[in-house]
């Protein structure tokens, strides 16, 4: 059974951690912690970098950034750290237990909060899990209607209303997106310019808000050991906010990688969405579409901006890779999807 619970591994090359300072800064916000450290990284996230530091008596996450950040709103800790602990008391995430705001300590912002152990389906699920079609179809149920219930929760009660800006959510995510891919372009990528040009004049009118967690996957869930279509956990708040539950489902559906997909799209396939028993793309959008009540949905705009939202993730990630910011070697090709994913935009847009 513990081959199949997401493990930890050595920390890469570059980014370990001055441990001593960090348990000094612990204990003084956890008392009874009992043990020195055993310090290891999660592997699987391209963002935040994640860290398990294991002790006698306590099993904790570090969170921070990445070094060479480039989009500093979308690495706010503090802000990371308070969703979650708002949200605690009415969806599946991991308790917080404290947040450093302090430079001395590490260089930058972190917060502390509990390992959640369990299963966390990866590009394919854990060697040993062997799901039936049945119980695969369960767990990919599972996880839109988890979607669909952090979709319905009352943001007054959670007090989590104020992290919105308002009206005109989807407008500024298109002009913030764009925004960002020109400010991490590279001689190597398209201007993506009539897919953004698209996107500027197809804004919808009217929109509902709730609270999105803005990358939502399978690989930023936990599934409980004994119950593997279980979901016990959600990770990776760091950019959710008050917005449009559409663009949540578009963004989930931009990493949503079928059997059919074509080879380039196969390669980037960071969860188990091919395996036997997944809906399929257009399956989970009448399932949603179906428990939220929506009727004569035209989804084309939410499908081009979740992958041109994804188009502006990789570019970042590869702008700090280009100049040599990050050695991860994962990061090289991502100018290539850059590229495959606009390509992509446009044959959504000229076939709608």
């Amino acid at each position: 059974m513990e081959s199949i619970i997401d493990q930890s591994k050595a920390i890469r090359t570059g980014e370990e951690l001055p441990i001593e300072k960090i348990n000094d800064w612990i204990k003084t916000q956890i008392p009874d912690l009992d043990g020195f450290t055993e310090v290891t990284q999660f592997s699987g996230g391209a963002s935040n970098w994640t860290y398990r530091l294991k002790y006698n008596n306590y099993d904790l996450i570090l969170r921070r950034p990445p070094a060479g950040t480039k989009a500093t709103s979308a690495h706010d800790m503090k802000r990371e750290y308070e969703i979650q602990k708002a949200l605690k008391p009415f969806f599946p995430v991991p308790k917080m237990y404290c947040f450093c705001n302090d430079p001395a300590i590490i260089g930058c912002d972190f917060y502390i909060m509990e390992r959640v152990e369990g299963i966390i389906p990866r590009s394919n699920l854990p060697k040993g899990l062997n799901l039936s079609i049945p119980q695969t179809r369960e767990l990919c149920i599972n996880m839109i209607d988890k979607l669909i219930e952090l979709h319905k929760i009352d943001i007054q009660n959670t007090g989590l209303d104020k992290i919105g800006k308002g009206t005109g959510y989807a407008q500024r995510q298109i002009d913030g997106w764009s925004s960002r891919f020109e400010k991490s372009k590279t001689w190597n990528v398209p201007d993506c310019k009539k897919v953004i040009n698209w996107l500027k004049n197809n804004v919808p009118k009217e929109e509902h808000t709730c609270l999105i967690h803005n990358d939502y996957r399978f690989d930023n869930l936990i599934l409980a050991t004994e119950e593997p279509s279980k979901i016990i956990g959600v990770l990776d708040w760091e950019m959710a906010t008050i917005g449009n539950p559409l663009m949540d489902l578009g963004n989930t559906l931009a990493y949503w990688v079928e059997e059919a997909d074509d080879f380039i799209a196969k390669s980037t396939r960071r969860q188990p969405t091919n395996a036997k028993g997944m809906l399929k793309r257009k399956e989970v959008l009448a399932y949603y579409c179906q428990k939220m009540n929506l009727e004569g949905l035209n989804f084309t705009f939410y499908e081009v901006y979740g992958l041109f939202r994804l188009v502006v993730i990789l570019q970042q990630i590869y702008y700090r890779f280009h100049h040599k910011q990050t050695n991860n070697p994962a990061f090289k090709n991502f100018w290539i999807l850059v590229h495959y994913l606009n390509w992509r935009c446009k044959r959504i847009i000229k076939n709608q």
